[in-house]
């Protein structure tokens, strides 16, 4: 597994990097926030860890910035920002998991793990075929999780993006609302089967001009079509 350690506090950092490497994992760490974006744009991860409280650029702004340039490694977020309200900003930010300090080594562990297991999965699912996969004027590029029409990354709200991969990993046949479903909705239980019509909606409004039309074919599911 290949990690990014955002830290900013030296001795933090040290210790984190020491331990994560005596478990076997591959980390490259690094303690200020712009630095960490580049990094990250410039590198493949499994998955980013990342602490809050940071110089150039905080940790919100690091993934956020980086959710809005269409990378998708999960992160998890390290913070000693252990309130509630906290938790529910860097959730909806782009986080995929939240753990305050000090925490518990063999929980960080398990927690990775876990992420990077589901983001191989969602990945074969989403681009089984190579590292590249374009419809018309689209392009994914699988290193990097983005999608760019032409030679602009689009900046696409996560499920929107996760909605596009999959759809442009069967250009021309269409996919099913429940495998959609189940892809842009992860074990969210307490969101109702409808909610991909709205991801659906806003998505085919971004494709509009593009040159790719995102159909519905009723009892089928949804498919891309290069316009002609």
């Amino acid at each position: 597994m290949k990690l990014l350690l955002v830290e900013d506090e030296p001795a933090m950092q040290a210790t984190l990097r020491r331990a994560l490497l005596n478990r076997g994992m591959d980390v490259q760490a690094c303690g200020d926030g712009l630095q960490a974006l580049a990094i990250w744009k410039s590198t493949r991860f499994d998955v980013i860890v990342l602490d809050l409280s940071l110089p150039g650029l905080d940790g919100l702004q690091v993934l956020e910035q980086a959710r809005s340039a269409g990378l998708r490694t999960p992160v998890i977020i390290l913070t000693a920002r252990g309130t509630v309200g906290d938790r529910v900003i860097g959730l909806k930010t782009g986080a995929d998991d939240y753990l305050a300090k000090p925490f518990d080594l063999d929980e960080l562990e398990a927690r990775l793990h876990a992420l990077h297991r589901r983001a191989a999965e969602r990945g074969d699912a989403v681009n089984p075929a190579g590292n590249t996969q374009s419809v018309g004027p689209l392009r994914h590029e699988r290193h990097n999780g983005a999608i760019y029409l032409r030679d602009e990354v689009m900046e696409l709200a996560p499920r929107e993006l996760t909605l596009l991969q999959a759809l442009m990993a069967t250009p021309g046949k269409a996919v099913s609302k429940e495998r959609l479903f189940t892809l842009v909705f992860p074990g969210e239980a307490d969101v109702q089967y409808e909610a991909i019509e709205v991801v659906v909606y806003r998505l085919r409004k971004k494709l509009a001009g593009t040159g790719v039309s995102l159909m519905t074919l009723r009892g089928l599911g949804y498919l891309l079509k290069v316009d002609d």
